[in-house]
């Protein structure tokens, strides 16, 4: 099969969108099936690079997301590519410029289009208030609107699927929990304590992902300063960067924790799984999470991790091996330390791997091919209307997004 992904960002770009859509796509080649990444021209990529099976198409920063880009032509030059690589379906990674144009490209060459949900906005009020992205209020209406027309819909979560019902989506959703692809260890976990000045007797507890306010980061400091007061010899780890890593260094400042809490800053993909197996527990207290990926690499290291409810959380978390959800700061602070008294064992280490098999890699692409292979028969059974002119609602979307996505209400 010839896939399309269309996708606003990804590598070098890191976010869990960018690892998810990289997953998917390595996995899917693993197969046997060909895979190609249509998605926006980045400051880090040489426009003479050649990248093998990727295409990007001229961008500029979005704002709001400066690691995010937003595609401005490429129309007509997609359209000629999806054809020369006889593309047999379209799946969109993102509501916004590639998102449309890979809409665009499936309405011309006839084939269905799909869409997976990564994103949600009604979380990222501080951005969307600010105009940055779309009002709070529109959100269901314009996510309803872009999803018109798409032969199938992928929620990585429970969750994620109610919410696009509320919204009053039409299409076909399934839920497809987010796989997880880590790469073989190469250095050890040892050796990253040793560059961090960590004694192998040290309790680490890792924080890992982007540093943007809605993480909630700064409740991790905070539960961590109280634990310093019973484990005073324990160390922060927090890798990753974004918007908030400048106020959270300045709450560590002010709490007199820099020699125990480090900023490991941004972390190569294929050393994540370094920094978890260099940890005693990975903990996040950020409450919109969605997808999970970052747990499930906590579990695929053989890590414990403790993290707020959600209902995807609710799903994934049946045995204490996996991890410890909890609703407060006590809870989370009772949690940590549970884990780091708590020594890994060969029962943990069963479970974790049981778990790993339902999330990994390979199990994710077979469930994302399985609907590619049900949304295409449901597709080539049924009368495609000639009509290659975008719906009324495709049209009120594209202006509400596209008219001005750089300006401020």
């Amino acid at each position: 099969m010839n896939i399309g992904l269309f996708t606003d960002t990804y590598f070098p770009q890191v976010s869990g969108v960018a690892t998810s859509i990289k997953t998917l796509k390595e996995a899917l080649e693993a197969q046997g099936h060909q895979v190609y990444i249509f998605t926006s021209t980045d400051p880090k990529v040489s426009k003479n690079k050649f990248e093998s099976h990727i295409y990007r198409f001229s961008s500029v920063p979005y704002a709001g997301f400066k690691d995010r880009r937003l595609a401005f032509r490429g129309l007509i030059q997609a359209v000629e590519i999806a054809k020369s690589l006889q593309l047999d379906i379209i799946h969109t990674q993102t509501e916004f410029s590639l998102g449309l144009l890979g809409k665009f490209v499936a309405r011309q060459l006839k084939i269905p289009v799909l869409h997976t949900y990564h994103t949600m906005y009604e979380d990222y009020t501080h951005y969307v208030a600010r105009g940055f992205l779309i009002g709070p209020k529109g959100v269901g209406t314009l996510m309803k609107a872009y999803m018109s027309g798409m032969v199938g819909v992928i929620a990585p979560s429970q969750l994620v699927q109610e919410t696009l019902l509320r919204y009053g989506v039409k299409a076909p959703i399934r839920i497809i929990p987010t796989g997880v692809s880590l790469p073989n260890t190469g250095v050890a976990h040892q050796n990253l304590r040793q560059k961090y000045g960590f004694s192998s007797e040290e309790p680490i507890i890792l924080s890992l992902g982007r540093l943007a306010f809605e993480k909630n980061v700064a409740l991790t400091i905070s539960v961590f300063s109280e634990l310093l007061q019973t484990w005073p010899e324990a160390r922060l780890v927090i890798a990753g960067d974004g918007p908030a890593r400048k106020s959270l260094e300045e709450q560590v400042s002010e709490l007199a924790l820099e020699k125990q809490v480090i900023f490991a800053g941004m972390v190569n993909h294929d050393d994540i799984i370094n920094y978890y197996q260099m940890s005693n527990v990975f903990v996040s207290s950020s409450d919109t999470e969605t997808q999970g990926l970052t747990f499930i690499e906590a579990m695929a290291a053989n890590r414990p991790f403790v993290a707020i409810h959600s209902p995807y959380l609710d799903n994934l978390v049946d045995h204490e091996a996996i991890g410890t959800l909890v609703s407060d700061y006590d809870d989370l602070l009772a949690g940590i330390e549970k884990y780091l008294r708590r020594p890994v064992s060969e029962v943990d280490t069963i479970v974790r791997a049981t778990k790993m098999k339902d999330v990994d890699a390979t199990t994710f692409a077979h469930r994302v091919l399985d609907f590619y292979e049900t949304v295409l028969a449901d597709y080539h059974d049924t009368d495609v209307p000639d009509d290659e002119n975008p719906t009324p609602d495709e049209v009120g979307y594209m202006k509400r997004i596209l008219r001005n996505p750089f300006r401020r209400n």
